[in-house]
């Protein structure tokens, strides 16, 4: 991971919540994988042992998930969302017409709001850089996966608060 990783923006709440998931699967979450790795490699033949290969498995993606959380936290703002001055910015919750549907989103990251009902966007998605910065009554286009062209106005833009 590069030392020029994007910064995040958490609420407080949020942080809190990541740091002790990074805690629990950087101790307790190691210790039990590496004992289900050690009892399955106690039952013989590693080629044909499926609990074997399951658990080295599910080792590889929580520690995929560590250094995630750490990179995550290590590059995050934390704090209140920015008090939203109808610019479109991250930690912001935006109501747009996209493609003619209205929608509403918070911009940011998904573990900003985890639990909540708000969908939500990466400032990095091909939505978030065509929206980044705009005013509302502004409009902007974006190429979507598929590539066509989306159109985007932006009605509304509010401070986030978790609820």
């Amino acid at each position: 991971m590069s030392d020029d990783a994007a910064v995040t923006f958490l609420t407080q709440e949020a942080y809190d919540r990541l740091a002790a998931e990074l805690e629990h699967l950087s101790t307790t979450g190691r210790e039990e994988i590496a004992k289900r790795i050690e009892a399955a490699r106690e039952e013989g033949d590693l080629k044909e042992n499926g609990g074997y290969h399951a658990a080295k498995d599910e080792q590889g993606k929580q520690e995929a998930r560590i250094r995630t959380l750490q990179s995550l936290l290590k590059n995050a703002v934390v704090g209140e969302a920015p008090a939203s001055n109808g610019v479109v910015e991250p930690g912001t919750v935006v109501t747009a017409l996209v493609a003619g549907d209205e929608e509403v989103f918070l911009l940011g990251s998904r573990e900003i709001a985890a639990g909540g009902d708000l969908d939500v966007y990466s400032e990095a998605s091909p939505l978030g850089s065509a929206i980044i910065g705009l005013k509302e009554g502004e409009k902007a286009s974006y190429t979507a996966p598929n590539g066509r062209e989306i159109g985007v106005e932006i009605v509304k833009v509010e401070t986030y608060s978790p609820s």
